[in-house]
């Protein structure tokens, strides 16, 4: 990537910061009725493009995180894959446009994946070097208090104290977490609310997108709240509200 295109996509990383996780889901895929707003990227309710109530956010008050996917898939280990190395994982990290999100797939078997904390302080520490700003993961991990210190977002389905020998069997396929399928190099977007995915060519209509629907919701809840009329909440919640003959967001 060269330097102008990397100071646009921080630009636009920076404008969606601005917004949580719920905004860009709705300019992505939620309300494809509404063209103006929507992309309609994927079917809302079957396809896989953000995480379900399995992922929890460590650090609610480090705020939102955007950037790109880099995907890896640790299990046992075994001589299939033994030729893949945390090496290969430094380089994939190394190799992908800044910021990455790492997304960690746990293949393991389930009786072991739900005591098995993955990833903790060196780890994370080695993946900030390399530009990660963020980890979102199926399984638990560790060290969550040395990883609040770093200052990266961590997404995982809880915590846990230790675990036993693994290895890393593929870096940079295809995976699912917690019902988000993420290819790499996709864009994600992780808060407390959860995490969202998008191809990256839309990144600046995403942003574009959803500093409109910002600006559309922030008037519809100033009418909500200044409104007890059944009657008129009714058109406020259909977009249809007039005041002085004009549609509420040209006033």
């Amino acid at each position: 990537m060269d330097e102008k295109n990397r100071m646009e996509d921080t630009k636009y990383f920076e404008e969606l910061k601005k917004y949580d996780s719920p905004t860009i889901t709705n300019v992505i895929a939620t309300y494809p009725e509404k063209p103006e707003f929507c992309l309609g990227l994927y079917d809302p309710w079957e396809d896989s493009w953000y995480t379900n109530e399995e992922t929890k956010c460590m650090y609610p008050e480090l705020g939102r995180q955007i950037g790109y996917a880099v995907t890896v898939t640790f299990g046992l280990p075994d001589k299939e894959n033994d030729h893949i190395t945390f090496k290969d994982l430094y380089q994939a990290l190394a190799d992908s446009p800044k910021p990455t999100i790492l997304c960690i797939k746990q293949d393991f078997p389930e009786r072991l994946k739900k005591k098995n904390g993955l990833a903790g302080g060196n780890m994370m520490t080695a993946f900030k070097s390399l530009g990660c700003v963020g980890v979102i993961s199926d399984g638990p991990s560790r060290d969550v208090d040395e990883v609040r210190n770093l200052g990266i977002q961590y997404m995982l389905t809880g915590v846990t104290a230790g675990h036993g020998p693994f290895a890393i069997k593929a870096i940079n396929t295809t995976v699912n977490i917690c019902d988000m399928e993420v290819n790499p190099g996709e864009i994600i977007h992780m808060d407390e609310n959860g995490a969202v995915k998008f191809p990256a060519k839309y990144l600046a209509e995403v942003a574009r997108r959803s500093q409109i629907l910002n600006q559309y919701e922030s008037r519809k809840q100033q009418l909500f709240a200044v409104n007890n009329d059944p009657d008129v909440m009714y058109e406020i919640k259909k977009g249809t509200y007039q005041e002085k003959g004009k549609w509420y967001m040209d006033i």
